[in-house]
Formats: structure tokens, sequence, C-alpha cells
């Protein structure tokens, strides 16, 4: 696995202790060579600004909204459209998300899919699935 993909509401939009820890993971995960973006079903447009800070503050390489590429997920589009934008196959991703028919979607197209509940949980799966060491 080269590329890691978070959803932001649900996920990425918890309280700021939470979106600290993981602005340090997926800064982490970039500094180790691992591809990151967030794949949103935000409608974009101005008010998705707070969703773009993740990548203007380089804690992710890429921001795709679905309303900004006109597929939402669990699409294969939306998907394929977050992997292209980490130049990657969708196959060589992981979904990081809350919603149970993303991750469905998300591993029918080839990708591991992570079911978000909480922090904790999550960071052990990221950290082995990606090799990655350290206190998140």
């Amino acid at each position: 696995m080269r590329g890691l993909i978070v959803d932001y509401v649900g996920v990425l939009d918890g309280p700021e202790e939470e979106q600290q820890r993981w602005r340090h993971l997926l800064k982490s995960a970039r500094d180790a060579g691992v591809g990151t973006a967030v794949l949103s079903n935000d409608p974009g447009g101005p008010g998705a600004d707070h969703i773009r800070a993740w990548e203007q503050g380089g804690f992710v390489d890429a921001v795709i909204l679905s309303g900004e590429i006109g597929a939402e997920k669990p699409t294969a589009e939306a998907f394929d459209t977050a992997a292209a934008a980490l130049e990657l196959p969708a196959s060589d991703c992981v979904l990081v998300d809350d919603r149970i028919e993303n991750i469905v979607g998300a591993i029918e197209h080839g990708m591991v899919g992570v079911l978000y509940s909480q922090f904790d949980r999550t960071v052990i799966e990221i950290m082995g699935l990606f090799e990655l060491s350290g206190e998140f």
C-alpha cells in the first residue's frame, strides 16, 4: 500500500486535539513516502476552504471534493479520482471512512478499507498497513 485516502466529515473534523493527532499521522505518512489525500462528499466551493486547508498546510497531497469532480463515494469514479491525484492505482490505496457503505465500495473496488470509529483504533491499523512507527 502506497496511498492513504481519508474522509473528512466524521473522521478529520473531530475535536482539535484529535485533528492535531491526524495532522501528525498524515505528515509522518507523507514523510515516509505515502501519498495522502482527503476524499469528501462535500459539495465544494468556498464553503470547503476548511477542508482544503489540510492540503494547503502540507498535511495531505490532495483534497478531492465530490461536488467538484461530479462523483461521490462509494462510486469507483470517486475512488479512482482520489488515487489518480496521488498517481497511484486505487488497488494501492487504503480508504479510511466512518460510513460502512463507503468501506464496502472501496473494498469491492480493490482497495483496503478501514472503518473509522475512533482515532486510537484506526491509528494502529494505519501504522501496520504502512509500517509507520511513532506516537500519534
